[in-house]
């Protein structure tokens, strides 16, 4: 039993250790007054001050934040429109084949639904006569929220699926219309898995690669498509600056959210007792 236990340790302890030492190593040699990674020649601020001081950089992340807040929005809005249209299908064959096809894109391999996008849109841009590299910002916007969508409806359908349908005829029989019964009963309601889905939806797209770098063009780049055209050459220091940043901004998120929910919790617990 004792040996199961140490076992189990050296087990989680090896997990946790390929998981959060590249982290932690990271974070020390951002902090590093050299420009290697081999040794460490001191602790110093070089290169968070030279990440302040590079305009590509911050244009990059501009970019970044600009098309993740914005394909999040757009697929969470078109992610629960669709949720409540496929909870409210009666035939169940069709319902079960919608929700199928919805999955697919998750299933699907990165580099085949990056490829598909990079050619339909040669293709619409081809027809229209327009330039490609004009169109940057809207094809990334537009591939960004195709591939969210999925998460969002796996996050919101659920919920809509548990909340039952008495709240929403209760809504009805005190007059209510079914636009009103929807904003007003069920959408405070599902708000948790919509939540959820925002901020799925604006994680994959502030990490994403593949796909923007195959529908992407040389007018708009992000922050992955930045990084990766120094790896042609050499990663700067102020990358490393710059990540530890976004991990300590996720960090405080993730304390904030569990604080939070754990407020909500104990207030719940409270008003039952």
């Amino acid at each position: 039993m004792k040996a199961k236990k140490y076992l189990s340790r050296v087990y989680l302890t090896l997990i946790f250790g390929i998981l959060y030492i590249p982290i932690i190593t990271l974070v020390f040699f951002s902090f590093n007054s050299e420009n290697s990674t081999a040794e460490f020649g001191g602790f110093s601020l070089r290169w968070y001050r030279e990440l302040f001081r590079s305009s590509e950089t911050f244009v990059a992340l501009r970019n970044t934040l600009i098309l993740a807040i914005l394909s999040a929005v757009l697929a969470t809005v078109i992610g629960t429109a669709a949720a409540a249209g496929i909870h409210r299908m009666r035939n169940k064959f069709f319902r079960r084949t919608v929700i199928s096809v919805t999955n697919i894109p998750m299933m699907n391999p990165d580099i085949v639904t990056g490829m598909s996008m990079m050619l339909f849109f040669v293709a619409v841009v081809g027809i229209l006569g327009l330039n490609y590299d004009d169109m940057g910002f809207l094809h990334m916007l537009i591939a960004h929220t195709t591939f969210s969508l999925p998460y969002v409806i796996l996050s919101v359908l659920p919920r809509i699926e548990g909340l039952g349908k008495s709240l929403t005829e209760a809504a009805l029989d005190l007059g209510c219309t079914p636009l009103q019964s929807f904003f007003k009963v069920e959408l405070p309601n599902i708000m948790p898995g919509i939540l959820s889905g925002f901020v799925l939806a604006f994680t994959l797209s502030l990490d994403d690669f593949v796909i923007s770098y195959f529908v992407g063009s040389s007018s708009f780049q992000t922050l992955p498509l930045l990084i990766y055209s120094m790896t042609k050459k050499k990663v700067t220091p102020d990358m490393y600056a710059l990540s530890t940043l976004i991990i300590v901004v996720v960090f405080a998120l993730l304390i904030f959210s569990n604080v939070r929910a754990s407020k909500e919790n104990k207030r719940k617990e409270g008003k039952k007792a």
